[in-house]
């Protein structure tokens, strides 16, 4: 249990500040560093990772009935959906804020909507709604998500307060908040960024064949960390899809494609950064990956994973100094907003300890 919830810090600890690279690339627009950054992210380190864990896990992609592989990739389609969203979400309401919604909201969906899915179609080992709703410990989680929801209202209220007094910009510089879009940005990325651990379950069978090769070789050593690396690979394609198309798009609406040739600017600086905040970014699910092998992939591991992301995240938004400016009463409702998400994550997490 306890190396289970450590690999779910490190991996929380990785996307909390994954973003924080991008903030210092210079003279590019928010599409260009987004897709270089991506490519490292869903692209270039995921087969590099799933190599060093798995060598022939491109023979068990090959093998994998195309029902799978096709789920698989619709839902890393639609969780990208989620993840470009939560790049706009950040841009939009900050680091602090806009991860706490929307990783408050990916928590509430990531931890329901499975089990509705097997309460419709049963099967077995998967927890279901109505179980949730008939134990002691489903009400206990379902209890937790109605205090994430109060936390975040608060997060909103203080958002509100904060628009007020500092305006658009706030204390780190950030002259594009927003909290109207943002909010409405925010959404969407917590609900389609939910479709991440649909993806994972989608690609299980391929989990499976690596775990079932890695248990033959190494019996009674329990289960393997790194079995997730290859579903991984599928899951991300569909994320690079999205991503990708967007990015392009942008790039010729807004005629940004000639940053990364515009020696005018720092290229080598700025390619670094991306390559560092893409392979940070694909960290948080490398060690999500150990995490859920240890303790089972379902409501205390997702769940635990958004506690530490949303702490992490948000110490870096007031070291950022995101909320300089604004009054006590405004800075006490966020933190305040902030324990409660955290302290729901963590009742959600440990709902079948209680």
């Amino acid at each position: 249990m306890l190396a289970g919830v450590f690999y779910h810090f490190i991996g929380g600890f990785a996307s909390g500040s994954f973003y924080i690279p991008y903030k210092k690339v210079k003279e590019w627009a928010w599409e260009s560093f987004w897709i270089i950054g991506g490519l490292f992210s869903w692209l270039i380190v995921p087969p590099i990772a799933a190599w060093l864990t798995i060598p022939d896990f491109w023979d068990i992609i090959e093998n994998t009935a195309t029902s799978t592989l096709a789920f698989t990739y619709l839902f890393g389609v639609l969780w990208g959906i989620g993840g470009l969203t939560y790049g706009l979400g950040v841009r939009y309401l900050g680091v602090g804020l806009g991860s706490s919604i929307m990783l408050g909201l990916t928590m509430v969906f990531g931890s329901l909507l499975p089990s509705i899915y097997y309460q419709i179609f049963p099967l077995s080992g998967k927890d279901t709604f109505e179980l949730y709703l008939n134990s002691r410990w489903g009400l206990i989680m379902l209890g937790g998500l109605v205090v994430c929801i109060v936390g975040i209202i608060l997060c909103g209220k203080a958002a509100v307060r904060k628009d007020r007094e500092v305006g658009k910009v706030d204390g780190s510089g950030n002259t594009e908040y927003r909290f109207g879009l943002g909010m409405f940005v925010a959404i969407i990325a917590g609900i389609l960024s939910a479709c991440f651990n649909f993806g994972i379950e989608a690609g299980k069978p391929m989990a499976n064949i690596a775990n079932e090769s890695w248990k033959t070789l190494y019996p009674g050593e329990g289960e393997f960390l790194f079995q997730n690396n290859v579903t991984y690979v599928v899951l991300l394609w569909g994320g690079l899809t999205t991503n990708f198309l967007w990015c392009a798009l942008l790039a010729v609406r807004n005629k940004t494609y000639g940053d990364y040739v515009d020696k005018k600017k720092p290229l080598k600086w700025n390619y670094l950064l991306c390559a560092l905040a893409g392979t940070t970014w694909y960290l948080q699910f490398f060690f999500y990956g150990m995490g859920e092998s240890k303790m089972g992939n379902g409501a205390s591991s997702w769940i635990l994973h958004m506690a530490f992301i949303i702490l992490v995240a948000n110490l870096w938004g007031i070291i950022l100094k995101e909320w300089k400016g604004v009054t006590k009463k405004t800075y006490y409702t966020v933190l305040s907003g902030i324990i409660v998400i955290i302290i729901s994550v963590l009742i959600v997490g440990f709902s079948k300890n209680l």
